[in-house]
């Protein structure tokens, strides 16, 4: 059985949302899955995120390992994979992205994990499968929401679902408990 890594959102934790009933769903199939809450979730730091990432994806073969992002938990996820040592520890299973950037969303705050540019031919090769679920109306994205979603297509070989509504995953004042499309993709890649 996998591993499986969730990485919340901004201003988000591990016990809300979606979170934990995709991680019951796949604990019940035997799967080891971990929801952690990042510090700091409303003023992130970049480095301190990507080392919690990093002791989270820990301890298991890459290769048995799904790394799930949602919005910046994606992000935090693109650099993971870009400083992952893969020659020496062999390429993740897969990634899943929820609602995730693909690039800068004009949110001052959160610029540092936007910088440097992202390795992407490094990041491709630390991982075997990319999944990416994305709402057409992602307030977050906005109207460049297929421009994040096909980078990841074009520059990860990704295979992209788009549902026509969804919001950012949860839509504002939703506490969306399930999400079965992730499950879905998870699943897909593990």
């Amino acid at each position: 059985m996998g591993k499986v890594v969730i990485n919340h959102g901004y201003g988000m934790a591990g016990g809300e949302h979606w979170y934990g009933s995709v991680a019951g769903e796949l604990s019940a199939g035997g799967h080891e899955v971990r929801v952690p809450d990042f510090p700091e979730p409303f003023a992130p730091e970049a480095d301190v995120w990507l080392k919690a990432l990093e002791a989270e994806a820990g301890g298991a073969p890459a290769g048995e390992t799904v790394l799930v992002g949602h919005s910046l938990g994606g992000v935090n996820v693109l650099r993971l994979l870009q400083r992952h040592d893969t020659e020496a520890e062999g390429p993740f299973a897969g990634v899943v992205f929820v609602a995730s950037m693909s690039g800068e969303v004009g949110y001052d705050a959160l610029a540092a994990f936007f910088e440097p540019e992202f390795d992407w031919v490094r990041i491709r090769a630390a991982a075997r499968e990319f999944r990416v679920l994305h709402a057409a109306d992602d307030p977050v994205t906005g109207a460049r929401t297929a421009e994040h979603v096909m980078r990841f297509v074009t520059e990860l070989g990704a295979t992209a679902t788009v549902t026509a509504s969804g919001g950012h995953f949860p839509s504002t004042g939703e506490s969306r408990l399930e999400l079965p499309e992730a499950v879905r993709l998870i699943r897909e890649v593990l």
